[in-house]
């Protein structure tokens, strides 16, 4: 069993800012992800709205970000979380691995890519159905695909497919993006992007077990060789749910980042928030530190 100040959960942008300042302040802390640390940067081709850097590779910025960390001493160490119970005032955090005990807990998991439900989906990751298109984008070079969604993700991804595709297809089942305005311009001065408003894919087509298109609920077919799949998130919470108040899996905050239980925190894209971005993630991790801080030296 391994023991800190501060375990936190998750290194994307919430958790290795949280990280950096929880060394500051003097706590000790273990950082775990059953990922590379960077979590939703990995996956986005470039980021032009964080402040100060101006447009760089996520990946880029997720390297960025690991080694300040690195530099102040912080380690990620590779591990899920499988539940957590309090015991005797702190907290146990059972891993696949090892157990950690630590006197408060930063949650800041993230979220995962919500699927579609169309028809063909499931069986067809992999094999032309892909959640990220800065990952997979590179396999349909001069080809056509279909991206699905009308956010900010969405948007972008269709925008980076337009300059690999032959041809891009954006479906949104509203007539109007969720996406900020000036994504929602580009893509619709984009010349090799066609827009599927109104519209919802039925069903996720294929040929030799590969995707070949989809139809649309307009009775539409639309060919194409691959099919992004871009229309929101799901928290990364379950592991956690019984012990903090959630709201549709989003885990509640106040101000401080700290949950219904005392001595939780959550920050990032696993909380409820009203936008779910690189800086805001940054934000709320700076925050949520500097609260746990004050609830250690409060509590112990």
């Amino acid at each position: 069993m391994k023991e800190c100040d501060v375990l936190i959960i998750g290194a994307g942008p919430a958790g290795l800012t949280a990280a950096l300042y929880t060394a500051r302040y003097g706590n000790s802390l273990i950082i775990v992800d059953q990922g590379a640390p960077g979590g939703q940067m990995l996956l986005m081709d470039e980021i032009e709205n964080y402040p100060g850097v101006g447009k760089i590779k996520g990946f880029e910025l997720a390297e960025r970000m690991e080694k300040e960390a690195k530099d102040v001493g912080v380690e990620v160490l590779f591990e899920e979380i499988s539940s957590i119970e309090k015991k005797d005032g702190k907290f146990i955090s059972h891993g696949n691995d090892d157990d950690y005990i630590s006197k408060a807990v930063l949650i800041s998991s993230g979220a995962s890519h919500r699927k579609l439900g169309a028809e063909g989906e499931d069986e067809l990751v992999g094999r032309g159905v892909s959640y990220c298109a800065t990952c997979d984008g590179p396999f349909f070079r001069g080809k056509s695909v279909v991206v699905v969604g009308g956010g900010d993700t969405a948007l972008t991804d269709a925008l980076y497919l337009s300059k690999i595709a032959k041809e891009v297809h954006l479906v949104h089942r509203r007539d109007e993006f969720r996406g900020q305005k000036i994504l929602s311009e580009r893509v619709r001065k984009c010349e090799n992007i066609t827009l599927h408003l109104k519209r919802n894919v039925k069903k996720i087509l294929s040929e030799n077990g590969k995707v070949s298109g989809v139809l649309l609920d307009s009775g539409e077919e639309i060919r194409a060789d691959g099919v992004f799949i871009l229309v929101g998130v799901v928290p990364n919470s379950a592991f956690v749910s019984s012990l903090v108040e959630t709201e549709n899996g989003f885990i509640k905050t106040d101000g401080k980042m700290e949950t219904s239980a005392s001595g939780i925190f959550a920050s990032g894209d696993v909380r409820t928030t009203p936008l779910r971005q690189v800086s805001s993630a940054v934000g709320d991790g700076a925050i949520a530190s500097h609260a746990i801080d004050e609830y250690i030296r409060n509590t112990f």
